[in-house]
C-alpha cells in the first residue's frame, strides 16, 4: 500500500511539472527567469535587432518603437487594463512577418506593485493580435524601456 502512495505520488508530480513546462512555453509573455531555456532560444532565433531592420536608422527605429508601445497602451485602454506606472524592460520577439511570437519582460524596482500573472496575461492577449508594421527576412527583436502612460512624441507631432 505504501508503494502505491508513493508510485501516484511520483506520477502526480512529473504530469505537475509537465504541465507546468507546457504552459511556460505556450504563453507569448512571461517574465525573465519564469523560462531562461525557451527565453535563450529566442535570443539565439531573433538575432537580427529592429535597428537593424531599421537599415541603421535610429529615427525609424526609435519610431517603430514608440509606435508599438502606444499601440500597447491604447490595446490597454480598449480593454480596460490600467498600464498607468507601470515600467518594464521588455524584450519583444518578432516573426519574420511581424507577427510577435514572445515578449519577455521585468518590472523595474519603481514600477508599480501589480499581479505580473495579469500583466502577462494581458501581453499575450496583445502578443496575439498584433500585426507590426515592420517585417525581415528573419525573426528579429528588441530589448528596450517601457513606461507607461507613454509621453512620446516625433517631429512631426509637433
Amino acid at each position: 500500500m505504501r508503494y502505491i502512495f508513493t508510485y501516484i505520488l511520483a506520477i502526480m508530480m512529473a504530469f505537475g511539472a509537465m504541465a507546468q513546462s507546457d504552459i511556460d512555453i505556450s504563453a507569448r509573455a512571461f517574465l525573465i527567469g519564469e523560462n531562461e531555456e525557451h527565453f535563450e532560444t529566442l535570443v539565439s532565433e531573433h538575432s537580427d535587432q529592429l535597428l537593424n531592420v531599421c537599415n541603421n536608422s535610429m529615427d525609424k527605429a526609435y519610431e517603430s518603437w514608440v509606435s508599438l508601445l502606444k499601440d500597447l497602451e491604447g490595446f490597454s485602454d480598449d480593454r480596460n487594463f490600467d498600464l498607468k506606472g507601470t515600467k518594464i524592460w521588455i524584450n519583444v520577439f518578432w516573426n519574420a512577418d511581424g507577427s510577435i511570437r514572445n515578449i519577455v519582460y521585468y518590472p523595474k524596482p519603481n514600477s508599480k506593485n501589480m499581479d505580473f500573472a495579469l500583466l502577462s496575461d494581458f501581453l499575450s492577449d496583445f502578443a496575439s493580435s498584433y500585426q507590426f508594421t515592420l517585417t525581415n527576412e528573419k525573426p528579429f527583436s528588441h530589448y528596450g524601456s517601457a513606461s507607461f502612460p507613454t509621453f512620446y512624441s516625433f517631429a512631426q507631432d509637433k
